[in-house]
C-alpha cells in the first residue's frame, strides 16, 4: 500500500510549487511539492478503506507523507479511545508548524468530545518539546478559545515558559485569536501577564492585523507594546 501511495505522490509533485513550499518551512528539507488539496482527497480515500493497515505500515521519509498521515487521522471514522491513540502516536512525528497547524485543524471530533480531548492535550502543554507544545497550544487556539475554558486558557499559556520559536509564534496566535474572540476577558490579561517581551509583542501585533479589530481598538493594542529594554553600559574611565 505505502509504495503505491509514494509513486502517487511523487507523480503528483511540482517543482515550481516545491520551491515556494520549501521556503515557507526553512527547518525541513524533504518536500516532494505536492500542494494539500491532493493530498487531502488521497486521506479522504484511505480513510474510507483499510486505514488501520496503511497508518501502521506509512512511512515518515518526506513532508507530504507525514501530513497525508495526519489527514487521515483526521478523517477516520472510530471511537475515541482509538482516536487519542492513534493521535498520541502520530504526534512524535510533527517537525514543523505545517504538519502540526493541519494536523489540529483536521482533529475536529474534538468539538464532540470537548472534555476528554481537553485531558488528553494538557501533558503536551508541559512537554519540553517544541512541537509537542505547539501541539497543545493550537489544538487550544482551535477549539477551546470560547467560554468557560478560555478562562483557563489563558493561564495556561501564560505558564507556557520555552525558547522556541514555533512555540511563542503559536501562543502569540492563541492570544491574539482569544482576545479577537473575547476582548473582555483577553484584555485584563494582556495588561497582567508574565510572558516574555517577544511573545507579548507578537500577540499585540497579530491582534492589530485582525480585521475584526476596531481602529480604535488596535490604536489602544499598539501603545500596550513593550519597549526594548536600553542596555546601560558603564565607561571605566
Amino acid at each position: 500500500m505505502e509504495t503505491d501511495i509514494r509513486t502517487q505522490l511523487l507523480s503528483l509533485a511540482e517543482p515550481e510549487y516545491q520551491k515556494f513550499a520549501a521556503s515557507l518551512i526553512p527547518n525541513i528539507s524533504n518536500v516532494m511539492g505536492v500542494r494539500l488539496p491532493a493530498i487531502r482527497k488521497i486521506a479522504k480515500k484511505i480513510a474510507a478503506g483499510d486505514w488501520r493497515t496503511y497508518l501502521d505500515t506509512a512511512e515518515d521519509e518526506y513532508f507530504e507523507q507525514v501530513m497525508l498521515q495526519a489527514m487521515v487521522i483526521g478523517h477516520v471514522q472510530t471511537d475515541l479511545d482509538e482516536l487519542l491513540t492513534r493521535i498520541a502516536a502520530f504526534v512524535p512525528k510533527i517537525d514543523n508548524w505545517s504538519v502540526c497547524d493541519s494536523f489540529c485543524a483536521g482533529l475536529k471530533y474534538t468539538k464532540v468530545h470537548k472534555e476528554a480531548v481537553w485531558n488528553f492535550i494538557q501533558p503536551y502543554l508541559k512537554s519540553d518539546q517544541e512541537y509537542e507544545i505547539r501541539f497543545g497550544v493550537v489544538m487550544l487556539l482551535n477549539f477551546y478559545l470560547e467560554l468557560p475554558y478560555i478562562h483557563q486558557v489563558l493561564p495556561l499559556l501564560d505558564q507556557i515558559k520555552h525558547e522556541a520559536y514555533y512555540v511563542k509564534m503559536a501562543v502569540a496566535w492563541a492570544i491574539s485569536i482569544a482576545y479577537v474572540k473575547h476582548p473582555e476577558v483577553t484584555m485584563p490579561y494582556l495588561q497582567h501577564n508574565t510572558l516574555d517581551d517577544f511573545t507579548y509583542n507578537k500577540a499585540l501585533q497579530k491582534i492589530t492585523e485582525s480585521y475584526r479589530v476596531t481602529p480604535e481598538d488596535k490604536q489602544f493594542i499598539r501603545s500596550m507594546k513593550r519597549k526594548a529594554k536600553k542596555q546601560v553600559q558603564t565607561l571605566n574611565r
